[in-house]
């Protein structure tokens, strides 16, 4: 399954920049879990403030098993701390939601 995900930046291109080098490696354990969860493969672009997740995944991910299993990792809670510093909520999101599933509207 590929899914699509998007979240906002805070608009400074100095914590933008943070973002991004934390991005180009992360930590071993938050690659861990990203693999573990049945996520194949992941890839973040940014335009602006604005980020675009696409992830690929097989048939054993579930965003609710990735939630669990997130919330029971202290280091998968460590980073997600560390890198709201940086993030942003998009403006029609719920409280405490951060990454944004899109609904695709188009495929050719």
């Amino acid at each position: 399954m590929r899914y699509c995900l998007a979240l906002d930046l805070v608009d400074d291109p100095t914590l933008i920049a943070e973002y991004e080098r934390y991005h180009q490696k992360i930590w071993p354990e938050i690659e861990a879990s990203i693999r573990d969860s049945g996520i194949t493969d992941m890839q973040i672009y940014r335009v602006s403030n604005r980020l675009f997740m696409i992830m690929e995944t097989n048939e054993t991910f579930s965003f609710a098993a990735k939630a669990e299993a997130d919330a029971q990792n202290p280091k998968v809670q460590e980073w997600e701390r560390l890198m709201w510093q940086y993030q942003q909520a998009l403006p029609a999101a719920k409280p405490g939601e951060k990454w944004m599933l899109m609904e695709r509207i188009f495929a050719l």
